[in-house]
């Protein structure tokens, strides 16, 4: 019997985890300084809550901007709930925190992005095979991802 440990989903739900604590935070005090927010997230998640009009615009994925105009913001354990301003059609939003694909704070230069394990294949699928080897920081080790690797380096100042 072998068991491994999935750092990859315990990295994705600490991930989330931190999405919680932020979105938990501003739900209480509000966005401070410039901070704002671009989530994107699956809009064909079965837990996602949207008006049908959004869903039909926008049937794979939506970004989303919390920044100047956001009320009704409710955040608990598996997501968040928040009115967003559609032009000029206040909108409520549930998103569960598995939905997200990235959530970015252009203020301060920092992401996050989950990747599924499907991504993961199309992309090493989509490797040219004539190109030789590629980068050694994007080189997978096998066909089958083990592990997600997050860099923030390019958040940083």
């Amino acid at each position: 019997m072998s068991r491994e440990i999935d750092y990859g989903n315990l990295m994705h739900s600490a991930m989330r985890g931190l999405i919680r604590t932020v979105l938990q935070d501003i739900s209480e005090n509000g966005l401070p300084g410039n901070h704002h927010f671009f989530i994107t997230f699956d809009t064909a998640h079965p837990d996602v809550e949207l008006a049908d009009w959004l869903s039909d615009r926008y049937p794979g994925e939506m970004t989303v901007v919390m920044q100047h105009w956001f009320d009704n913001l409710t955040v608990d354990e598996d997501g968040f709930a928040v009115t967003l301003n559609f032009g000029d059609s206040p909108e409520p939003l549930y998103i569960p925190y598995d939905a997200i694909r990235t959530f970015v704070d252009p203020s301060v230069e920092f992401g996050l992005r989950f990747e599924s394990a499907d991504e993961e294949a199309e992309d090493y699928d989509a490797l040219p095979e004539d190109e030789g080897e590629p980068d050694s920081a994007e080189a997978p080790a096998e066909k089958k991802k083990d592990a997600d690797v997050v860099s923030l380096d390019s958040f940083r100042k």
